[in-house]
C-alpha cells in the first residue's frame, strides 16, 4: 500500500492525504451507526490518536510506513464501528463461504491490532531508546503488543461489567467462551508476523528520518569498553 500511495502521491503530502481519508472514514461510519456507543468505544482510539499524532508532528514526524499502517487500522476500526464487529458483511460473506461458525471480522481486527501497533511500538522504541539495532528490539516489541492487547481485554470486561448486555455488541465474543484468548492470540500473531514481514522495511525508513543505531556491533546491546587490565611481560 505504501509504495502505491507514493506513486500517486508526493511523499510529503502522504501523511495529511491519510488524515483526511481517516477523516472522511470516521464521518461516513458514525452516519447510521448501528449502535452509537459501540461505535464510539471502538473508534475512541482514532479519536484520540488522530489529533495527538497532529500535534506532535512538527517535532515527531512518523515514517510514512507507519503513517499508511495507522491509516488502515483506523478504517478498520471505523467499519467495525459502524456496523459492530459481529455484523460486519464482508465477514458475514466470508463466514458463508467458507462454512465458518462465526463472523470472522472480530479476528481480522484483532490480528491488525497486533500487526500496526507492532511498528507503532518498534518506532518509539527504535526513536527513544538505545534499542536501534538490538536483538531486543524485536521481542520486546511483540510482548508490547501483546501486553496491550491484555489491557484491551480488561478494558472489554469492564465495559461488560458495568454495561450488561448493552456492551454485547462492543465485545462481539459471539458465544465463544475462549473469545478473550482468541483476540490475544490472534494480537500476538499479528504482531510477530509484522515484525518478520515489515522490520527491513522500516529501517530503511527510520534511516531516511535520520534515525540511526545507538549501539554498533550486529545488535548488541552493551557499548564497547577500554579494556582496563593490565598486562604485563615475562621475566627475561
Amino acid at each position: 500500500m505504501t509504495a502505491v500511495l507514493h506513486s500517486a502521491v508526493p511523499r510529503r503530502r502522504l501523511p495529511a492525504v491519510l488524515a483526511v481519508v481517516v477523516v472522511v472514514g470516521l464521518a461516513v461510519s458514525a452516519w447510521g451507526a448501528r449502535d452509537r456507543t459501540t461505535w464510539f468505544l471502538e473508534t475512541v482510539w482514532v479519536l484520540v490518536g488522530l489529533p495527538l499524532v497532529v500535534l506532535t508532528w512538527r517535532r515527531f514526524p512518523l515514517t510514512n510506513l507507519l503513517c499508511c499502517l495507522l491509516a488502515v487500522h483506523a478504517l478498520v476500526l471505523a467499519v467495525g464501528g459502524h456496523y459492530t464487529y459481529a455484523q460486519v458483511p464482508l465477514g458475514d460473506w466470508v463466514r458463508d463461504t467458507f462454512g465458518l461458525d462465526r463472523n470472522p471480522y472480530d479476528r481480522f481486527g484483532h490480528l491488525m491490532q497486533g500487526f500496526v501497533p507492532a511498528v507503532l511500538v518498534r518506532e518509539l522504541l527504535s526513536r527513544t531508546s538505545p534499542l536501534r539495532g538490538s536483538r531486543w528490539l524485536a521481542p520486546l516489541t511483540v510482548c508490547a503488543c501483546l501486553a496491550f492487547s491484555a489491557v484491551f481485554e480488561m478494558l472489554e470486561w469492564l465495559a461488560a461489567v458495568t454495561g450488561g448486555h448493552s456492551a454485547d455488541a462492543f465485545l462481539a465474543t459471539q458465544g465463544d467462551v475462549w473469545d478473550t484468548q482468541w483476540d490475544m492470540f490472534c494480537a500476538l500473531i499479528g504482531a510477530t508476523v509484522s515484525v518478520l514481514v515489515l522490520s527491513r522495511l522500516h529501517d530503511r525508513q527510520l534511516d531516511t528520518l535520520g534515525v540511526t543505531p545507538s549501539y554498533g556491533g550486529g545488535g548488541s546491546t552493551a557499548v564497547p569498553r577500554t579494556s582496563t587490565v593490565r598486562t604485563t611481560r615475562p621475566l627475561p
